[in-house]
């Protein structure tokens, strides 16, 4: 799957009615730096996941203004003959700096910084905030549910209770946050994230009866696969699915009911009839307090759909995109609620000597060193608009949010509401 020959038009009209305000009084050129960052976490979150900055990356590049979309702000009145002028040649060439993908993140961390012309940067607003929003917000969400699960695996399976382009990238992030699979092809083959799937309740009933069922299905794809046993009667289908296909039966699943109790039986029913490496996959309205309550259950495998796509109650991660400098002087919006600190901000992640966080340094001004203990979190993403060569692939965020949530205290892995993991401290220009 390619991506969108342009970006340009996923933006709000406001970005360019500002642009054609600036390249009028002759502001437009003028060089700023904009700062995307939480303000807070969502509530009841005691950390955030980096995700979505790839396809972030990507957008940028491909955010140019082709003749049709220039045709299109023409014929709608959007803008005027010198801003499309401006725009027909438009591609961005500031940079870029950001936490990677995969790190972690807490109130006021500088998760993308922007430097480059107010024309350039302004136009951007939207797109950041969209995909960073939404793809950060599914990640955090996915983690929680992958610490819940304690070692087994999660599939995410909500593509059919989301926006069709919204599945893929909540697929990918999900992944990046520790899923092992995913039921959505587009995100296998867009981004090679693994995927799986057996039968709905639909295919049961298709046929006459459940035997039917079960007997086309193993003949399609072997003893391996995943009986849903939960069409008609429980018991029943779990002693038709071992009579058809044997103790080797790969996995039967259950996706409804009191799926702690109806586990708990199963799989003793499993173990009566021999099938004792038959696993048991559960699904159905799962979020993370779900999958927590069934540790003590003897589930194999979890499914979760509509929780994760939604970030399982805080669909959007409340990321803003402020501008912090212009020309070299701080800048800051201080609207009660909605403050901001001016100055471009460099991050330091403090660590005990045994590897435990400690503290997020948010330091405005000069570039900050790290000292002993202290890792910089931010790194170069895109310079003068291209793409720097260390950007992570998909298996290394995945990879370093591994390693990265093992830093966190004890207390910033609970599911209760608290405070933030980490405290942030601010350290403000000299």
């Amino acid at each position: 799957m390619s991506v969108p020959a342009t970006t340009a038009l996923l933006t709000d009209h406001y970005e360019l009615t500002m642009l054609e305000s600036a390249l009028r009084d002759g502001t437009a050129q003028r060089r700023c730096v904009f700062e995307t960052f939480a303000r807070r976490l969502p509530d009841g979150r005691r950390y955030g996941v980096v995700a979505g900055t790839a396809r972030l990356l990507e957008a940028i590049q491909a955010f140019r203004f082709d003749a049709e979309t220039i045709d299109f702000l023409a014929s709608a009145g959007v803008v005027g003959e010198p801003t499309l002028e401006y725009l027909r040649t438009f591609r961005f060439t500031g940079d870029v700096d950001g936490y990677g993908e995969g790190e972690l993140y807490f109130p006021y961390s500088p998760v993308l910084t922007v430097t480059a012309t107010f024309a350039e940067a302004v136009v951007l607003e939207t797109l950041v905030l969209s995909v960073l929003n939404h793809d950060c917000a599914v990640a955090a969400a996915a983690a929680r549910m992958v610490t819940a699960a304690s070692g087994r695996p999660v599939i995410e399976m909500g593509s059919r209770r989301t926006h069709e382009r919204a599945a893929v990238a909540a697929a990918r992030a999900a992944y990046l946050a520790g899923f092992a699979s995913t039921s959505n092809l587009a995100a296998r083959a867009r981004f090679g994230v693994p995927t799986a799937g057996t039968a709905a309740h639909s295919f049961t009933l298709l046929h006459d009866d459940e035997r039917a069922a079960f007997a086309a299905q193993l003949e399609a794809l072997g003893t391996d696969t995943t009986l849903l046993v939960d069409t008609y009667d429980i018991s029943r289908g779990v002693a038709t699915a071992v009579e058809l296909a044997g103790p080797k039966l790969g996995a039967i699943r259950i996706d409804s009911g009191d799926l702690g109790v109806l586990a708990r039986q199963a799989r003793e029913q499993l173990d009566r009839l021999g099938a004792t490496g038959t696993r048991i996959v559960v699904s159905g309205d799962l979020d993370e307090y779900a999958i927590a309550a069934l540790a003590a259950a003897p589930v194999d495998v979890y499914g979760a759909g509509t929780a994760v796509v939604t970030g399982s109650g805080a669909p959007t991660a409340g990321m803003v995109y402020k501008v912090v400098e212009v020309d070299g002087r701080l800048v800051a919006k201080r609207s009660e609620d909605k403050h901001s600190h001016g100055g471009r901000k460099s991050a330091l992640r403090a660590h005990k000597p045994t590897g435990t966080a400690v503290e997020e340094i948010v330091v405005a001004g000069p570039p900050a060193l790290p000292r002993e203990g202290e890792r910089l979190l931010q790194r170069p993403l895109l310079r003068g608009g291209e793409l720097v060569a260390d950007v992570p692939t998909l298996e290394q965020a995945r990879e370093h949010l591994r390693e990265a949530m093992v830093t966190l205290p004890w207390d910033g892995l609970k599911l209760s509401r608290g405070e933030p993991a980490i405290p942030t401290r601010l350290v403000p220009a000299s």
